[in-house]
């Protein structure tokens, strides 16, 4: 297993990053990716499904990620597991007040292959890196995520 961690600043407050950041809309510019949620309120254990691009209606493909919020606390933390075939990424977002009406916000992300082969100790500070930039590459999108959200 792989974990990497990073925090950053955003001059918002916590409910506009919130919804900005835990609440899964249909489709996210940018990150260009489709989300398919199963049922209205999302909490512990709903499921989604999540596919590159828009999705051009109908149901994403057979195959695609399947995903689950796993753990849910307004304005405060969501996390969430992606299920791929051969592996699992888990995505820990923390919210906490900061400064004059700020948000400071820190993302853990972990990878766990479903099945450790002797050939993933020869990758693993390869694996360490790639979850290092994903970590960095969700904190540096964050200011774009929140501009998508209308101010309170």
């Amino acid at each position: 297993m792989t974990t990497a961690s990073g925090t950053r600043e955003v001059a918002a407050p916590r409910g506009r990053v919130w919804r900005a950041l835990a609440v899964l809309e249909p489709y996210c510019a940018v990150c260009d990716v489709s989300y398919v949620v199963d049922g209205e309120q999302p909490g512990t254990g709903t499921r989604f499904v999540c596919v590159p691009g828009r999705l051009a209606g109908g149901e994403p493909r057979a195959g695609a990620p399947r995903g689950e919020i796993v753990e849910w606390e307004p304005e405060r933390v969501v996390a969430t597991r992606l299920e791929l075939t051969p592996e699992t990424w888990t995505t820990r977002i923390e919210l906490a007040d900061a400064g004059d009406s700020g948000t400071q916000v820190t993302v853990t992300v972990t990878h766990a292959p479903r099945r450790v082969r002797l050939a993933d100790r020869f990758t693993r500070s390869a694996m360490q890196r790639l979850v290092q930039e994903t970590v960095d590459g969700e904190l540096a999108k964050l200011p774009a995520h929140v501009d998508q959200v209308t101010a309170d």
